[in-house]
């Protein structure tokens, strides 16, 4: 029994996969029946002003009666954000210079209205030293 009066569920089988300040981990667990479901955990890092830190946890329980439609949709919105916006990472946080109101997503199209992909463009930074 754990601290809260609840048996903890031993892990079958887990994976994890780490994300920047993100880590998921997917773990199979049994009922007491003894059959085996699937928790998806998401757990954020915080680091507090002090420099101690502390996580955010996020859990989602999936039985394997949702198994399929939940992974038909899962493809279905993937695939529908790939196909609207490409692979590529667009954020404020992968791109140090990026201004939202600034952005144009016609900017990342060559002639013809084809994307362009970051490994046949050169990057260039501009870097000040001034504060070395």
């Amino acid at each position: 029994m754990s601290d809260k009066g609840m048996m903890q569920q031993e892990e079958i089988f887990s994976k994890v996969q780490r994300a920047g300040r993100r880590t998921y981990f997917f773990d199979v667990r049994a009922t007491k029946a003894g059959d085996y479901y699937l928790t998806i955990t998401e757990s954020k890092k915080f680091t507090n002003d002090d420099g101690s830190f502390h996580y955010k946890k996020h859990k989602i329980y999936l039985y394997k009666e949702d198994f399929t439609e939940f992974n038909e949709l899962l493809k279905e919105m993937t695939d529908y954000i790939i196909d609207q916006k490409g692979d590529e990472v667009i954020s404020e946080r992968h791109q140090k210079d990026f201004k939202k109101d600034d952005y144009d997503p016609n900017d990342d199209l060559a002639e013809g209205g084809e994307a362009i992909s970051s490994s046949s463009t050169e990057k260039f930074t501009d870097i000040s030293f001034d504060d070395i």
